[in-house]
This record gives structure tokens, C-alpha cells and sequence, in this order.
């Protein structure tokens, strides 16, 4: 009844499959849309990880004592630099002479699976002064947590959260919410009201957040959430815009 892609590295595969198979529902995750548009049999699932990346630069400027953060990208290209924008945005609201640093690990899906490019990264921005440091790396960022907890400093996970990685290191993640995404497709699939096209989840209808409760959030000073919570509504009452690109 529905088949569903998890990663914008399977776009070209779903949108070559769906047009072959036109009678068949498909929904892409982080879905990253071609030249040749949408088939209108798949259900294109994107996220504003802009806006929880905003969130979590609010966290990191906040929390920086030395004035200075960072940011580990994986694989250049529009998505990933969509986290970093975001980021550096939310940083700048909260702490506007903080310095971000910037990196990615490469230009191939390879990018996402080196976590020893990842520690070299994180370690150069550490030197430069970073102590808290937010990744969007998939596997490369255990290797930003590594160099982040030999040096005593803090990192963000990302996408879910990472706290257990590397406990007393990880002191908040940005979360995407695939699975109300997913949840959401499934259940239009069941009650016969599936519609290909785009939808983007955000703040707003909480596809995004950060890591903000709980044991996992302990790390985190209660002014600073205050501080972030007050971010948070202004971006999603639209006072507040934040940039992707």
C-alpha cells in the first residue's frame, strides 16, 4: 500500500520507481525534489531543520563561555547547510558577538560515516576556542563527541537524541520528527486520503525540537530554556524568520 524512503540520497531511486509503478504510494523522508518535479503518487516528507537548528544555536551561544562555537556538517549541499544557517542564526540571536566555525566532511554520501574526520573537525574548532560544537553528520559525529568530551566540552546532537553517546558531553540534540511524519502518511494511507506532494514539517506543527526535557536535558540551565522557549514562540508566531539558505 505504501513504500517509504528514509533519506534524501533515495529521491532519484523513489521518483524513477514511482513513475514506473504510477499506481503505487510512496513517501520519501527528508524527500529532496528533482528537475523533473513530484510524482503526484508520492507524498514528499521535508522538515524545517532550519528552525530546530535555531534552537539548539540559541542553546549553544547561550552556553558558550568563550564567545566562540561550532559546526560540523556532513555532505555539502542544500540540506545540511540548511542545519548550518539555522544554527548560526539561533546562535546569533542569543549572543550576537559569539564566532561560529564551520566545516563539512566531504562532498559524497561518505561524508556521513567518518567519524574520524569528524574528531580532526572538531578538534581544529576546539583549538580555534569552540567549546560547544553541534553536528550534522550522521556516524561522523560521534567523532565530534569524541573530541568534544577528551577536550571537556559540549556537544548537540542531532536528528534524535544522542545523550547516550557520550553522556555528560551531549547536552542537548536537535530532534526531527520523522516518525510523526511517517505516522501521519501511514494513517492518510489507511483512511484513503493520501496525497502525493510536498509537506514540510516545522516548529509550528512540531516536526522539530530539541532536547529540552528530562535527565537527557539536565545540563541545561533553566534561564536558558526560559531564553529558548521565548525564541521558540516568536518563530513560530512568525515574528521571527528563520533562514535555510
Amino acid at each position: 500500500d505504501l513504500v517509504i524512503g528514509v533519506g534524501f540520497i533515495f529521491s532519484s531511486d523513489i521518483d524513477e520507481v514511482a513513475r514506473a509503478y504510477p499506481d503505487v504510494r510512496f513517501a520519501g523522508v527528508d524527500y529532496f525534489a528533482g528537475p523533473n518535479g513530484i510524482p503526484p503518487n508520492v507524498a514528499a516528507l521535508a522538515f524545517r531543520e532550519e528552525e530546530g537548528s535555531f534552537l539548539v544555536g540559541a542553546v549553544a551561544g547561550l552556553m558558550s563561555k568563550s564567545g566562540h562555537v561550532g559546526f560540523v556538517g556532513g555532505m555539502t549541499g542544500p540540506l545540511i547547510r540548511k542545519f548550518e544557517v539555522g544554527y548560526v542564526a539561533g546562535v546569533e540571536a542569543a549572543c550576537p558577538k559569539c564566532v561560529v566555525h564551520a566545516a563539512y566532511a566531504g562532498t559524497t554520501p561518505d561524508a556521513f560515516r567518518d567519524p574520524a574526520k569528524g574528531k580532526a573537525l572538531a578538534n581544529a574548532q576546539i583549538a580555534a576556542g569552540s567549546d560547544v560544537i553541534y553536528h550534522a553528520s550522521g556516524a561522523t559525529g560521534h567523532g565530534v563527541f569524541e573530541a568534544a568530551a577528551d577536550a571537556k566540552k559540549l556537544a548537540i546532537g542531532v536528528d534524535a537524541d544522542q545523550h547516550d553517546e557520550m553522556p555528560g558531553t551531549v547536552v542537548t540534540s536537535m530532534i526531527k520528527r520523522a516518525d510523526i511524519a511517517v505516522f501521519d502518511t501511514v494513517k492518510a494511507v489507511v483512511e484513503g486520503r493520501f496525497a502525493g506532494g510536498m509537506r514540510v514539517f516545522g516548529l509550528a506543527d512540531e516536526g522539530v525540537d530539541y532536547v529540552h526535557d528530562g535527565p537527557h536535558a539536565a545540563g541545561i540551565p533553566d534561564e536558558v530554556k526560559a531564553k529558548v522557549e521565548a525564541l521558540r514562540a516568536a518563530v513560530v508566531a512568525g515574528r521571527i524568520s528563520v533562514p535555510s539558505r
